[in-house]
């Protein structure tokens, strides 16, 4: 059974990139512990774009950010000491804790053209863990186990699904897999927790006997439940147990209002590190609204 369609809604970050904003929703801010989710590209960069495409530093608190590739090539650097880029099928797995700023630049696109395509999400932080010290991490092989079945291929990117388990720490129970389903292929969606979605990238679906064309979340109701591909598609599905209500802030992510506003004034007042490999530029906080439930700006 679906409760809820979202369809993804164009937002820019700045610099020309525009990403599809799935999460969160005015009548959907959460799906298990996912808070947020970002469908960038399908985009064709050309050799020597302009760095204002890039996404310059920034902080985070209160969460875990998940970058997923399905093409393309990004940079990351952050406040504690990775330099490492994601590409496709690979996981960079960073989680804010108290605190962390990073960037996110597109140089092999700059020197030799690109082509983006990929996912970002946000998982919030169990209020244990939301001062926790910041990590990173890097996954790839047989970190995030792969099968396929029935015209089925599938990637775990975190926590456990189909009968496996990936090798990225979470902080609380959660699944989320990346399927590639041939024309005709129908693959069960995990039943283990209380909150489920999926999301069409490409492609087309059916659902319950209704077709759903990319760019659109299914959130869906307790109990099995099935997907069927009407033509080749990719489709990402996600879920995990919920975790409580959580405010968000610019790029901040907390159970306490009164901590976002200790972030957001942090910031401002420069008491966040800069990555050392990237500290010249950052992205100033921006002109909000008063701190409100949801989300109260554009986040990065």
């Amino acid at each position: 059974m679906i409760e809820m369609v979202i369809d993804e809604r164009r937002r820019s970050l700045g610099g020309g990139l525009e990403v599809g904003r799935v999460l969160p929703f005015a009548k959907r801010r959460m799906v298990g512990p996912f808070v947020f989710f970002d469908h960038m590209g399908p985009l064709d960069l050309a050799p020597g774009i302009d760095r204002s495409l890039d996404v310059r530093p920034h902080p985070h608190i209160g969460l875990s950010t998940v970058t997923y590739l399905f093409s393309g090539e990004i940079m990351h650097r952050d406040s504690i000491g990775s330099v490492l880029p994601v590409r496709p099928q690979e996981v960079n797995w960073m989680t804010a804790g108290r605190g962390i700023t990073h960037s996110e630049r597109f140089e092999k696109a700059r020197a030799e053209g690109d082509h983006l395509h990929g996912i970002q999400a946000w998982v919030a932080l169990p209020q244990t863990d939301e001062e926790t010290d910041p990590a990173f991490s890097h996954h790839e092989g047989d970190d995030l186990p792969q099968w396929s079945d029935a015209g089925v291929h599938g990637q775990l990117i975190a926590g456990s699904a189909y009968g496996l388990t990936a090798a990225v720490r979470t902080h609380s129970p959660l699944f989320y897999a990346h399927l590639e389903m041939e024309p005709g292929a129908t693959a069960e969606i995990p039943t283990d927790h209380a909150e489920r979605a999926l999301y069409v990238a490409t492609g087309a679906v059916e659902v319950d006997g209704i077709d759903y064309a990319a760019g659109k979340m299914l959130v869906l109701g307790r109990g099995a439940s099935k997907v069927r591909a009407t033509m080749h598609a990719t489709v990402m599905v996600l879920g995990g147990e919920p975790l409580g209500e959580r405010f968000l802030y610019w790029n901040f992510v907390s159970s306490s209002k009164d901590r976002l506003a200790q972030a957001a004034a942090d910031w401002k007042a420069g008491r966040m590190k800069l990555p050392d490999a990237d500290d010249q530029e950052f992205i100033p906080l921006p002109d909000l609204p008063p701190l409100l439930a949801g989300s109260s700006g554009a986040a990065q």
